[in-house]
């Protein structure tokens, strides 16, 4: 006779209302490991869209992602000559809000040569942009619609294609529109003050200047050698791909994981309390008839057997109702939620191991029980 399964089929009703309760906890702790996994790879997208090999950016900068840089337009045909690159681009990164059916939403600006590199490779509807002004590609989290017309500034953009989960580190959904387009939209300056600008006979900025200059190398080059060979250049810095993505998930992401990280343990030390009051609980309520079992002679054995099992119980029914939950409220989150199997799987070893460490607590108290007790009234 299972004894664990007889005492849950006696208070069915309090077993599923604390299972639903241990289900909801387990949802917000998935939840929170999903949350990091996907601003991770939200902020690797932009970053491994274009698919290139080497980022060339300001001098003794981290790259556009990490910090600021501002390097020359002219710098993209340097780097197309150096030996071992098979083609280059030159891109820029901004935020800006965009205007669309009377909305205003903040939008990630990526501008790039439409003949170049710097685009989107994956498009799922439409197609790229052709034309060097007033074309743009959306991210679906837009809510754009092919056809739609978009105010950026002071010009209305055409989405001509979409593409799906381009967002940046901070959630905001990306848009590509043409360099030409993008420069201008980043040094544009009100009519007025440019009209002040004049009069005191100040030179406008430059406006032939991109955040990085990204290329792809030929399949026998060295990424290490061709950036070796653009920081000699001393006013540029060279990173390879793998170098850029790392500083992008340190700098930008660090206090991001580290804060998530922190509320995940505290959720589990709460986790781990809940389980072991409720099966403190559980175990005081029935110590008489723990008693009778020892009257009898059962074996303490089977009276650990009978709380961990019940301990077990909760957090697998817990864990298995909140992973559930959480598929069918991830779409909802304002952002993405990325959860693998290897997740989930860690989050249940580590349910498991708090489990039977919360129901010591519990088995302390049943060993502790007198078998007089069950004699008396």
């Amino acid at each position: 006779m299972n004894l664990a399964y007889r005492d849950v089929r006696h208070s069915l009703f309090r077993f599923v209302l604390t299972c639903l309760g241990l289900s909801l906890l387990m949802a917000v702790v998935l939840a929170m490991m999903g949350i990091y996994n996907g601003a991770v790879i939200d902020a690797l997208t932009i970053a491994r869209a274009p698919k290139v090999d080497i980022w060339v950016v300001e001098a003794d900068t981290n790259g556009p992602f990490a910090e600021s840089s501002r390097v020359p337009g002219a710098t993209r045909e340097a780097v197309a000559r150096l030996h071992g690159v098979a083609e280059a681009g030159s891109v820029t990164y901004q935020n800006a809000d965009g205007v669309y059916n009377g909305m205003s939403r903040r939008l990630y600006i990526i501008g790039y040569e439409p003949s170049r590199l710097g685009g989107p490779q994956d498009l799922v509807a439409g197609r790229p942009i052709t034309r060097t002004h007033f074309e743009l590609i959306a991210d679906m989290r837009t809510g754009l619609a092919l056809g739609d017309r978009v105010r950026l500034g002071r010009n209305y953009f055409n989405v001509v294609g979409l593409v799906r989960n381009h967002v940046n580190s901070g959630g905001d959904p990306a848009v590509y529109i043409s360099l030409l387009d993008a420069q201008t939209l980043q040094f544009e300056i009100d009519p007025a003050a440019v009209r002040v600008k004049r009069a005191k006979g100040e030179v406008s900025e430059n406006q032939d200047s991109v955040n990085a200059v990204i290329a792809r190398l030929q399949p026998d080059a060295d990424p290490e050698q061709v950036t070796e060979t653009v920081r000699r250049w001393k006013h540029l810095s060279g990173l390879t791909q793998a170098q850029e993505e790392t500083f992008l998930t340190r700098s930008v992401v660090d206090r991001q994981r580290r804060q998530l990280g922190l509320f995940m343990a505290i959720l589990m030390v709460v986790s781990a309390v809940v389980i072991a009051l409720i099966i403190y609980m559980m175990t005081m309520e029935k110590l008489k008839q723990i008693a009778t079992l020892k009257l009898i002679g059962a074996p303490d054995r089977t009276i650990i057997g009978l709380i961990v099992q019940q301990a077990l119980a909760l957090g697998a029914t817990g864990w298995f109702f909140g992973l559930g939950m959480l598929y069918l409220i991830k779409d909802f989150f304002p952002r993405r939620v990325v959860l693998d199997a290897q997740d989930a799987l860690l989050l249940a070893g580590i349910i498991g191991v708090v489990c039977l460490a919360a129901s010591g607590l519990g088995i302390r108290a049943a060993l502790k029980a007198d078998p007089a007790t069950a004699l008396g009234g």
